[in-house]
């Protein structure tokens, strides 16, 4: 079977969509949006008709809180645009417009070739690290693992990234 990387991060802004404290994320959404969908190993992205998902609320109902859900080919094509394309510039911004997420915001997980997750099983994953830590289930970049044919750890070449 084949099998494809998806993701999901979590952040809750520091002030409500149309504040200007955001706005400067909000400029530059699209752009990396496009970004993301010219990288080698982009598969797909969950998005509204206005072609993001910041409209979506699925924790808490909460309006300030956002997330992303995206599926890739594999960890190396994912971290390959989250750390070494012009979207680690706009990452290393982060703290302009987000709080710090006081639990687990990040999860990974293998689905097969030509599946999309949704919202709810995406959320019960990074419940899954929240609870369990990094496993084959749920993982992180720091705690990653092979798909499920191999179920060996994966090779851990951006752990050296700093993102403090």
């Amino acid at each position: 079977m084949d099998w494809h990387l998806a993701q999901l991060n979590v952040a809750r802004l520091l002030a409500p969509v149309d504040d200007p404290a955001t706005a400067d994320f909000y400029d530059n959404l699209e752009n990396m949006n496009s970004l993301a969908e010219r990288s080698p190993g982009y598969v797909w992205r969950l998005q509204t008709d206005e072609g993001d998902a910041t409209a979506l609320h699925p924790i808490d109902d909460d309006e300030l809180i956002i997330i992303n859900l995206t599926v890739w080919e594999d960890v190396k094509a994912l971290a390959d645009y989250v750390f070494r394309s012009d979207h680690a510039a706009f990452l290393r911004r982060r703290r302009e417009w987000f709080e710090r997420y006081g639990s687990a915001y990040l999860a990974l997980w293998w689905v097969p070739a030509g599946t999309l997750p949704t919202i709810d099983e995406a959320l019960a994953r990074l419940a899954h690290i929240e609870q369990h830590g990094p496993t084959p289930t749920a993982f992180t970049f720091a705690g990653r693992f092979a798909p499920p044919d191999d179920g060996s750890p994966v090779d851990a070449d951006v752990n050296d990234v700093c993102l403090a």
